[in-house]
């Protein structure tokens, strides 16, 4: 073994693939990327962490909803121009061709260009480590969007890309509550 700075402890577990979160402040929709998120369980309950250096963190926490978008691996120069420019004095929807679908349970767009979006609520706002944790309500996936593999932040500038599918389904299906 050898030693590891504890600064870089963070990029050994990586919580999930990169999103890309919408609000609707009332005036505008705003987008931001998001590469710290988990689900809890096996419900549609999430988390991710922001807080108020971020220009889209006031609407949600206003407003109490948003959308959680997963882009996928053919939108990486999308999800890192997104999440390294601000949406106080950009329209991101517009710089970077992404277009804004009405959702049914929120105000917040769905991003038509991601494989999925899943439209939540907030539930609880965890300050102290600026965790906002989210109920979905709708959740979209596109069946006919060929690319499916996801992003991974590393937490250096670089990002893990989704890779074969090992299925042990039958092995835990017992263990497992029913999903369908």
């Amino acid at each position: 073994m050898e030693l590891l700075h504890l600064n870089k402890a963070f990029t050994l577990i990586e919580p999930g693939p990169v999103v890309l979160v919408s609000t609707y402040d009332g005036r505008k929709n705003n987008v931001m990327t998001i590469s710290w998120t988990m689900v809890t369980d096996f419900t549609p309950t999430f988390a991710l962490t922001t807080g108020p250096w971020n220009s889209s963190f006031r609407a949600l926490c206003e407003t109490r909803e948003c959308v959680i978008a997963l882009p996928t691996v053919d939108m990486i120069d999308t999800v890192v121009g997104v999440g390294t420019c601000s949406g106080a004095d950009t329209d991101k929807f517009a710089k970077f061709g992404l277009t804004p679908m009405p959702g049914r349970q929120v105000r917040a767009p769905l991003i038509r260009e991601c494989l999925a979006n899943i439209e939540c609520k907030v539930i609880d706002l965890v300050e102290q480590h600026n965790i906002v944790v989210l109920q979905g309500v709708a959740a979209w996936i596109d069946p006919a969007r060929a690319e499916r593999r996801t992003l991974h932040a590393v937490g250096d500038g670089t990002f893990v890309v989704d890779g074969e599918r090992i299925d042990r389904a039958q092995a835990m299906r017992a263990k497992l509550p029913d999903l369908d």
